[in-house]
């Protein structure tokens, strides 16, 4: 009996992983990761980190990141209280979908899981207060490496389903270059293909 439903998306490598969830009138049970499970379903990776956030309000946009070279990281995320707009972007110059975006709502009731490979920027932004978002990496956070684009570069035109102009934003991502300027400045590919 397989134990998750794993469902590719119209992003090349990117995956929407769901547990099995047992409930009833006391609440539910699922198991969050199983190492055995995704391997089963055809995902090997060796996840060596795992990152907490909490945002407390509800508009706390956060993104777009990524890890460069050697430090580019695989990523399983998941909510654990609230609701996001989780948006990914495929930066991998040789990838059938370089340059388009896919956003996916996970939240703490549809338990969803989604797996992010090496060579995708990643962002998301919160639709609830207290949003717990929790996530496993297979590569060791590096500053040195630490990349990002802006999530209102025109030239990807994301809905991030919010009024942008209010979304509470970090100074660092207030910085980030637009994605054509990332274009012109990093001709390499991010990532396998």
């Amino acid at each position: 009996m397989k134990k998750l439903k794993v469902t590719e998306t119209k992003l090349k490598d990117v995956k929407i992983v769901e547990p099995m969830i047992f409930g009833d009138h006391r609440g539910f049970f699922t198991e969050s990761y199983s190492k055995r499970d995704l391997k089963d379903a055809g995902i090997s990776i060796e996840f060596i980190q795992d990152n907490h956030s909490l945002s407390a309000q509800a508009g706390v946009l956060r993104g777009l990141h990524f890890q460069k070279g050697e430090a580019a990281q695989t990523k399983l995320i998941r909510v654990v209280t609230g609701v996001v707009l989780d948006v990914v972007v495929d930066l991998r110059k040789g990838s059938p979908t370089y340059g388009e975006w896919g956003s996916y709502v996970l939240s703490e009731h549809n338990h969803r899981q989604l797996l992010v490979p090496k060579g995708y920027a990643h962002g998301f932004v919160t639709l609830t207060h207290n949003v717990n978002f929790m996530y496993k990496c297979d590569n060791y956070y590096s500053a040195e490496s630490d990349g990002g684009i802006s999530f209102l570069s025109p030239e990807l035109a994301i809905d991030w389903q919010v009024d942008v102009e209010k979304a509470i934003i970090s100074e660092k991502d207030a910085k980030l270059p637009m994605f054509g300027e990332f274009e012109k400045e990093n001709p390499f590919v991010y990532g396998e293909v």
